[in-house]
């Protein structure tokens, strides 16, 4: 991150309060959405798959006319339209994935182990894109694996290798977050979005119907929904996605980076009030270790940029 002082000083103070308090409303609104798909597969009404499936189905259905309406007819067709349809399967794969372990995990514990993502981000802008990465943010992302390690570790001796799933949705966000930015020189982020529905609900479907065909797994069963309150779950959980992600990028408007990028942590806090209010779940006191461990690294991590940043 290249934000310098003058940058920061666009910001008007007023405008940064406004930016934080949006941010700080997306980081407790999203865990809701987290904690809505865990009670749909914990009744049994659907498997993860189909709700990673109908996520994307609405995410697509919600952003189309968007397109249309701003752009017209022809800004349905992306400048890359091939990658942006594989940054979409990415994500698609990465939400079954993380819905999978919200099934049997408690949501806390899968959204912190989740924001290791911040250090594989990092470590893959090293090995990938070359950028420099000193040793005190190596330290930074080793630390925080570590503190992911004490959170995984009671979750997988009681779930197995469910404990990780959390963990790869981090490594393929951190991907698909690379691919951002190449594409966002030359797609509108809504754009992206569009496109990221359909190719995530077009992969996650195509799972479905080979799981359905091979008799496969009952997380990737292929069926719709059993009732009204089911598609009224979904559909809430649509509108939360998009409203929150569109707080998030308001945030991103109206404030810098450097200033929000901490308040994405208080989405662990949120998630595990969410998890304890609805579920009775509330995390081991070393699972509060490792999660502070994750929280503070990542903090440093940040703290390190916005360093580095005032000096480039």
């Amino acid at each position: 991150m290249s934000t310098s002082e003058s940058t920061d000083g666009a910001y008007a103070g007023r405008s940064a309060f406004d930016g934080v308090a949006i941010m700080l409303m997306g980081t407790i609104l999203l865990p809701v959405m987290d904690a809505l798909a865990k009670y749909l597969t914990n009744t049994g009404e659907l498997a993860p798959g189909q709700i990673s499936f109908y996520r994307f189905a609405l995410q697509f259905l919600f952003t189309a006319p968007l397109v249309v309406l701003v752009g017209g007819i022809p800004a349905l067709r992306p400048k890359r339209p091939w990658l942006n349809l594989f940054r979409g399967g990415i994500i698609g794969v990465a939400s079954l994935c993380f819905f999978t372990a919200l099934k049997y995990m408690p949501v806390a514990d899968t959204i912190a182990i989740f924001f290791v993502e911040p250090f594989i981000l990092t470590a893959l802008s090293a090995l990938i894109l070359r950028e420099k990465v000193g040793w005190r943010r190596w330290a930074a992302i080793v630390i925080g694996f570590v503190g992911a390690l004490i959170v995984i570790n009671p979750s997988f001796a009681r779930f197995g290798g469910v404990a990780l799933l959390p963990l790869g949705t981090a490594a393929l966000m951190a991907v698909y977050l690379l691919m951002n930015r190449a594409l966002g020189r030359v797609d509108t982020p809504l754009v992206m979005q569009y496109v990221a529905g359909f190719g995530g609900s077009l992969l996650v479907g195509v799972v479905l119907l080979l799981a359905t065909l091979v008799g496969g797994t009952e997380n990737f069963a292929m069926s719709l929904p059993g009732g009204s309150f089911e598609w009224s779950i979904l559909l809430v959980m649509g509108c939360i996605a998009s409203f929150g992600h569109v707080l998030v990028v308001k945030a991103f408007q109206l404030a810098p980076v450097s200033l929000l990028a901490p308040f994405q942590y208080v989405e662990i806090v949120s998630a595990a009030i969410v998890g304890y209010l609805l579920f009775d779940d509330f995390p081991e006191p070393s699972k509060l270790v490792g999660m502070a461990i994750i929280v503070a690294s990542g903090l440093f991590l940040l703290w390190r940029e916005r360093r580095l940043g005032l000096h480039s």
